[in-house]
């Protein structure tokens, strides 16, 4: 079980201010994810604002117009804070409002502070133009820069008491993310490969004929880009099948946030399934309503129970 600890009810101004910052940051940036923090509990929000943050400080210097040398420094300059705030040398009057956060985020939840130098490795990868032959390695590469945020995550949901299966928790919050980031890299396929960046396996692309590349709004010319789409789409069904096997194992509102969270990818995965092409003329988004909405449902308790009833009859 892992038992997330509520912060304190005297948390200082300072310590206020620096969360204020994430949460704003959250709010402006985390076009999907934003949705489902907000159903969390306080204290849980604004852990997991912190979060968000910092990971987007990482995301933003992968995805920057500078240099390649300076992004890498900067990189090891985040792997820097990440150890001061282990060693809880972060004062709450440090100028940076990220580090400020984290480092109480971290004194009071159980938080795996490792998943965010994956995250890290991750963007590091991206730096070194890495590409992937198979799903395993590309599993490799989305398990640091998604998977790891699931476990991280995790430390701040918790586990409910007797919950059955509980020791694999952080391997379906780790699936989870794979399921995300597999949705994320069909979304962005032409964007990334402007940005000359190529996620989807080389065996994949060559099954389907689509080794060219996506450097325009159509598929490459002989290729069978639908039936790539598809198959994709699959593998990422399946990891959100086996990742929702979590939501049992979080209380209702954390169960709420993490239903809401994957149930907006999983309605993008729908999108993209049905007009494949639509990745090719630009990014496949969901209008706020729809998101609105996926939140409300992750709060009724809907997909958790349907998880629920799906595991009670496999064991029948």
């Amino acid at each position: 079980m892992i038992r997330a600890v509520e912060p304190d009810t005297h948390t200082s101004a300072p310590v206020l201010a620096a969360y204020r910052y994430c949460e704003a940051v959250t709010g402006q940036q985390a076009r999907n994810f934003a949705y489902g923090i907000r159903l969390l509990p306080t204290p849980k929000r604004r852990a997991m604002s912190a979060l968000y943050a910092f990971s987007r400080r990482v995301d933003d210097i992968g995805d920057g117009a500078l240099p390649d040398d300076v992004k890498a420094a900067r990189l090891e300059d985040t792997r820097a804070l990440l150890t001061r705030v282990r060693d809880r040398a972060v004062d709450e009057d440090d100028t940076d409002p990220v580090a400020v956060a984290l480092a109480h985020t971290a004194q009071h939840f159980p938080v795996p502070l490792g998943g965010l130098d994956e995250l890290i490795d991750g963007v590091q990868m991206d730096l070194r133009g890495e590409t992937y032959e198979t799903w395993d390695d590309l599993k490799v590469y989305c398990r640091c820069v998604a998977g790891a945020i699931g476990r991280v995550s995790l430390g701040v949901f918790g586990t409910e008491p007797g919950a059955r299966g509980v020791e694999r928790a952080p391997e379906y919050a780790d699936t989870l993310g794979l399921a995300l980031q597999l949705t994320n890299i069909l979304r962005d396929v032409r964007e990334d490969a402007e940005g000359g960046r190529t996620y989807l396996p080389a065996d994949d692309l060559a099954k389907f004929g689509c080794s060219a590349g996506f450097s325009g709004p159509t598929p490459p010319e002989g290729s069978d880009f639908a039936g790539l789409v598809h198959f994709e789409v699959r593998r990422a069904r399946a990891l959100f099948a086996e990742g929702y096997r979590l939501l049992p194992m979080l209380d209702r509102r954390s169960g709420a946030c993490v239903a809401a969270m994957a149930g907006i990818y999983r309605r993008l995965l729908d999108r993209i399934e049905r007009e494949p092409e639509a990745v090719l003329r630009g990014r496949v988004s969901l209008p706020g309503r729809e998101k609105a909405y996926v939140a409300v449902r992750g709060l009724s308790g809907l997909d958790t129970r349907h998880v629920t009833r799906r595991t009670v009859r496999r064991r029948a």
